[in-house]
């Protein structure tokens, strides 16, 4: 009786161990006596009791790992990096797992294998760069280490996913010359928007003044002008008003000189008025008033020609 109880509990030991689960997001490895045998998929699976053996399960979710180093440069400068490397097994074939299973020896071996080696490729190529140079340099440096690594990494059964390049420093002494050289080249643009700012504004109020005075010489000239046509035409009027006058004086037997002497009169009253001098030197005398008034009655005549015309 116990040995039926004892081959029942066999029984069962092996019934179970024959079924193994498979968690979402991984593959098992299923070896036979030490050989590689084949996968297993998510989700329950069965394998041959005592013969077939889980090897290992193998997540196939991404992972990250962060990363702090220190490169130089060609330059001589220390540049310290602080990154953020994503990775996951390249895809579920039974080759990439093969490859991801038997490797390395274990998880950490192959996460000191694959720091180095990004570590490394970084190192190697900021070697060959400037100091002043690397800060501009981030994407290349990632693009840099993923052609440089990507094959490395799928004879491993792995892919780079993305590598964050979030902090890159220098020595404090670097540090400090870099802010200054920041500090002077703000203070030249500044100074060079300011000159540009007072040559603009200089440049424009030349301009308005230029403007100003063309527009005051087209004014005066107008000006001119226009006094220049009212003293011609207050002439005219003149004239005509005393050739009237003259010959009205005539027809009635008249002296036109009375004419003359009362403009003579009316100008020295109006020169006195006005002129800011104490001596006034005139010509009143009869024959040069004859003269004058001849000039005007043919200065109206010949006006009076033109517009017969």
């Amino acid at each position: 009786m116990i040995a039926v109880w004892i081959i029942l509990f066999i029984l069962l030991i092996v019934f179970f161990s024959s079924f193994v689960t498979i968690k979402q997001g991984t593959i098992g490895v299923i070896t036979v006596f030490g050989k590689y045998r084949r996968i297993l998929l998510p989700g329950l699976n069965f394998k041959v009791p005592l013969i077939e053996q889980l090897y290992s399960r193998i997540s196939i979710q991404n992972r990250s790992v962060e990363l702090e180093f220190q490169a130089v440069t060609i330059d001589q400068a220390n540049v310290y990096f602080k990154a953020m490397l994503l990775y996951s097994v390249l895809n579920q074939s039974e080759e990439t797992i093969q490859n991801v299973a038997f490797k390395f020896v274990d998880e950490r071996n192959l996460m000191q294998a694959l720091v180095r080696t990004v570590e490394g490729s970084i190192r190697a190529y900021v070697a060959t760069k400037r100091q002043s140079d690397v800060l501009v340099l981030r994407r290349e440096i990632v693009e840099h280490v993923k052609d440089q690594i990507d094959n490395i990494l799928e004879g491993w059964g792995y892919h780079l996913q993305d590598l964050q390049l979030n902090d890159i420093t220098f020595d404090e002494a670097i540090m400090k010359s870099m802010s200054q050289v920041v500090a002077s080249n703000n203070l030249k643009a500044a100074a060079e928007n300011e000159g540009q700012a007072l040559l603009i504004t200089k440049t424009k109020a030349a301009e308005a003044e230029g403007n100003a005075i063309k527009i005051a010489a087209e004014a005066e000239r107008q000006a001119s002008q226009l006094r220049g046509q009212g003293v011609a035409l207050f002439r005219e009027e003149v004239a005509k008003g005393m050739t009237v006058a003259a010959k009205e004086m005539e027809q009635a037997n008249m002296d036109t000189s009375v004419i003359l002497f009362t403009m003579w009169t009316e100008a020295i009253k109006h020169f006195s008025e006005n002129s800011k001098g104490n001596v006034i030197f005139l010509d009143g005398s009869a024959e040069n008033m004859q003269r004058t008034m001849k000039e005007m009655m043919s200065m109206h005549a010949l006006g009076m020609e033109e517009n017969k015309r």
